[in-house]
């Protein structure tokens, strides 16, 4: 699987040699996210206030983006339309409270030290769970789906029903509050033209880091490493990989469990977020990461990046400008994207 630009020129070749066509990548997608911001700054006026909401969009789009990365992998890689992702999510946010409720000593702290490793340890423990509870999902609900759109639907819906009533089970059905180490609490202020200054929270900086640094880890492992390599040819040609020794369908369960472990990380990343999480947090994030996804290309690492962003950028400007709109801005978004490009903004080939 590899995002897929528009083909144009020729690869450079020796004499004699035949020209290959080659590929250019095509940055039009991104001028969407320009857009987006300076369509933005005139309606609202301030700048510092522009530059507050451009980097919460931006918080916002990253975080999405790592929980929807796995659920994009998995429909790529493996052709599976996982409608229980949710569950992964809910899952982490929660081992995620519990664990930073168990280190309120740390969380507490004025240490930046503590409160890191609070946080890190929180994520690591999201990630283990969810995890083994995407290796479980798999093996008992996907598999003898695969291939069978319709049944994936219907059963992962189920599945994840079944989750969030667990999650009752486990930490009650009330909202529980995701306590804010002291190192990311607060605001660090930008200057801005004309004397002001724009307060750009300390966590959102975090998160805007954390997210890229996924991005990055995501498109180095998928293209420039032996195990993306395998992956991806046996999206191309499964009975030929397997010939040469490799396991595909292991390979395919290690993408889901990934993409599993990253929406517990997205969970306790939205939980901090919302300084707050509740057992139906999965079911309501998950049309929003089917948009993110569908605005993207589906299976496409890079869409769903651009889409994220686009669509946490539109969330953020529209809540400012006109909140009665915010619940609909992000579907007409993907609207707008499908009419300008059917098949998102980078389609997988």
């Amino acid at each position: 699987m590899t995002d897929s630009p528009l083909p144009t020129g020729s690869l450079p070749t020796q004499p004699g040699e035949v020209a290959l066509p080659g590929a250019r990548f095509d940055a039009r997608p991104l001028w969407l996210l320009a857009a987006l911001a300076l369509l933005a700054f005139p309606l609202i006026g301030n700048g510092a206030s522009w530059l507050t909401l451009t980097a919460a969009g931006l918080a916002m789009g990253l975080i999405v983006f790592i929980m929807a990365s796995g659920l994009t992998l998995v429909f790529g890689l493996m052709d599976v339309l996982n409608f229980g992702h949710g569950v992964f999510i809910a899952a982490g946010a929660f081992v995620g409270t519990s664990v930073l409720a168990g280190m309120a000593g740390w969380v507490g702290s004025t240490s930046a030290l503590q409160n890191l490793g609070a946080v890190a340890l929180a994520m690591l423990a999201a990630m283990a769970v969810a995890a083994a509870l995407g290796a479980a999902f798999e093996r008992v609900i996907v598999r003898p789906v695969y291939g069978q759109h319709l049944k994936q639907i219907l059963i992962t819906m189920g599945g994840m029903t079944v989750g969030e009533e667990v999650i009752k089970l486990i930490w009650g059905p009330q909202q529980l509050p995701m306590p804010m180490p002291e190192t990311l609490r607060g605001a660090v202020l930008i200057p801005w033209f004309g004397g002001e200054a724009a307060a750009v929270e300390k966590y959102r900086l975090f998160a805007v880091v954390l997210g890229l640094a996924v991005f990055v880890g995501l498109l180095w492992l998928l293209n420039r490493t032996k195990l993306g390599l395998l992956v991806r040819a046996g999206v191309q040609d499964r009975e030929m990989v397997e010939a040469l020794g490799y396991r595909v369908r292991r390979l395919f369960v290690g993408v889901f469990v990934a993409g599993s472990a990253l929406a517990g990380l997205g969970g306790v990343l939205w939980g901090l977020y919302q300084q707050s999480v509740v057992p139906q947090i999965g079911a309501q994030l998950n049309t929003l990461l089917f948009i993110v996804i569908i605005i993207g290309g589906l299976g496409s690492t890079l869409g769903c990046f651009v889409g994220a962003l686009a669509v946490g950028l539109m969330a953020n400007y529209t809540g400012f400008l006109a909140p009665k709109l915010a619940l609909f801005s992000n579907i007409g978004l993907m609207v707008a994207v499908l009419l300008w490009r059917p098949q998102g903004l980078y389609p997988v080939r």
